[in-house]
């Protein structure tokens, strides 16, 4: 087999012209030519005037676009973009933020998949480490012919970073993204990597993002990354921050099942930007992957990060610590006087066997089902047992997803009243949840009800839960079942290795 290459390239600014010429150039260089159903997945986890490093940016994906269709073959039935953003809100609100509809006119996007309005698909697996035995995906991915990747170049708090294997957290909606969201989170992401793999990947670092996923600190790197195997190109991004790919887990899983190459002595890396030379414009740049302990040391919070059922780790890295980082930053943004406001409050993740100092009239918080603990707390006895359900017990098909609307009204409820022992459930406790607990406990701003996006929200939700209810109406099942469809729905450049041959 070829070596798989990836190509490092200098771009200054978001320049649709210069991004246009750069994908171009690499369509060329590893004789790529979009045909039939091409599907390009963005990063767009968050946009809007608070996140403008969370996605990737509108000059950006024009460019990409533009590219494709300049080097299509005749058989192009489509050039569409498609993804599910971050879970409980819309879709179509991310989009708006992001400024992507007028980008799609322009760039002549014959169609719009969100991923949240469409029928999901089931994948069967069939390697001797999966997770499950199917997955499910939008139906758009899965009859994908072309398939581009399109990331952000970004910190993570529960993955360490995220390029464009991470990227597949968002071909999942949202009842089906949370499960094994928790310490499984590396495996299945690992997992997801059977469903499709790109023909293209194209990531948008210009302007990294750093240290988070959501809030992000801007990082100008001034590189695109491009690549025909996303493994070697994940491999190459964390290589150029410092960081050795076998200790991102995701990363290293999928190498070990055999989807692409880690070593640099497997990988051809060329463009007009060295590696030695990319590692120095990286200098300094900060991952994720910080305890939440650390996290809110000399902060109002006092955080417990104890280990998850099961007895294999000792820290639930995929789950809701992390989201309590996000959570905090996010209210930041919005509300300056957070950690003025929040009183001392102390949050307990998984299993707590230390004291818990709370003194009369502090908060303390289980968060999650997995969170237990046993002692004293206001001289009282205290234990809270967890009401965690072995991920073996859950089934896709009984999932459900609640809006952010349920959210509020679930956790307004939960840390109403005088109780200063709250236990918040579910597994993950999603960022917003955690946003909303927050809000609740300081008197904070909800960034959920901000005037300046009401309106915007209210639009792009009422589309989307139309639009679902349209889909019922005409009879389009929400979840579609797949093995006798996969041969059908899937061209077989994109299908994984038959099992046993990764392994």
């Amino acid at each position: 087999m070829n070596a798989p290459t990836v190509i490092l390239r200098a771009c200054a600014s978001y320049d649709v012209a210069r991004v246009r010429g750069i994908v171009g150039d690499a369509l060329v260089r590893l004789g790529l030519r979009p045909t039939g159903r091409t599907l390009v997945k963005p990063n767009c986890v968050a946009s809007g005037p608070k996140f403008p490093h969370a996605h990737t940016r509108p000059e950006f994906l024009e460019g990409v676009l533009l590219a494709l269709r300049d080097h299509a073959t005749p058989e192009l039935s489509e050039i569409a973009v498609g993804e599910r953003c971050g879970i409980t809100i819309p879709t179509r609100y991310a989009f708006t933020g992001a400024g992507y509809y007028p980008m799609f006119a322009r760039a002549g996007v014959d169609k719009v998949y969100h991923f949240d309005e469409v029928p999901q698909v089931e994948i069967p697996l069939y390697h001797p480490e999966r997770l499950r035995d199917s997955l499910y995906t939008p139906e758009p991915v899965a009859r994908a012919d072309f398939f581009v990747n399109c990331p952000k170049f970004k910190a993570h708090p529960w993955t360490t970073v995220t390029f464009s294997m991470k990227n597949y957290i968002g071909i999942q909606d949202d009842r089906h993204r949370l499960i094994d969201h928790d310490h499984m989170l590396d495996r299945k992401v690992a997992d997801l990597q059977y469903i499709i793999q790109p023909q293209l990947v194209a990531i948008d670092a210009i302007i990294a993002g750093e240290g988070r996923m959501l809030t992000p600190l801007p990082f100008d790197l001034g590189l695109v990354v491009l690549g025909d195997n996303q493994v070697a190109v994940d491999a190459v991004c964390c290589m150029i921050i410092g960081i050795d790919p076998r200790s991102v887990a995701h990363i290293r899983l999928a190498w070990e099942r055999g989807f692409g190459p880690v070593d640099l002595s497997a990988i051809r890396v060329e463009g007009d930007v060295s590696l030695d030379e990319a590692k120095a414009r990286a200098r300094g740049f900060r991952s994720g992957l910080v305890k939440v302990d650390e996290y809110f040391a000399n902060t109002s919070i006092r955080a417990y990060g104890g280990p998850p059922p099961g007895g294999t780790v000792d820290y639930c890295w995929g789950g809701c610590p992390g989201a309590l980082e996000e959570a905090i930053e996010i209210l930041r943004l919005f509300d300056p006087g957070t950690d003025r406001k929040l009183p001392p409050v102390h949050i307990v993740f998984g299993r707590h066997e230390g004291p818990i100092p709370a003194k009369d009239g502090e908060t303390v918080i289980f968060m999650g089902d997995c969170a237990t603990w046993k002692g004293t707390l206001g001289g009282a006895p205290v234990e809270v047992a967890d009401r965690y359900v072995d991920r073996s017990h859950k089934d896709p098909l009984e999932a459900r997803a609640e809006d952010i609307f349920v959210k509020m009204l679930r956790t307004k409820r939960a840390m109403a009243g005088k109780a200063k022992i709250v236990q918040l459930g579910g597994c993950p406790v999603s960022v917003a949840e955690q946003v909303l607990a927050l809000v609740e406990l300081g008197h904070l701003e909800n960034p959920y009800l901000d005037p300046s996006e009401a309106t915007r929200f209210m639009s792009c939700y009422l589309q989307w839960r139309t639009r679902q209810a349209v889909n019922r109406v005409m009879g389009r099942p929400y979840n579609v079942p797949g093995p006798s469809q996969r041969g059908a729905a899937r061209p077989a450049q994109n299908l994984p290795p038959e099992p046993g041959a990764a392994s």
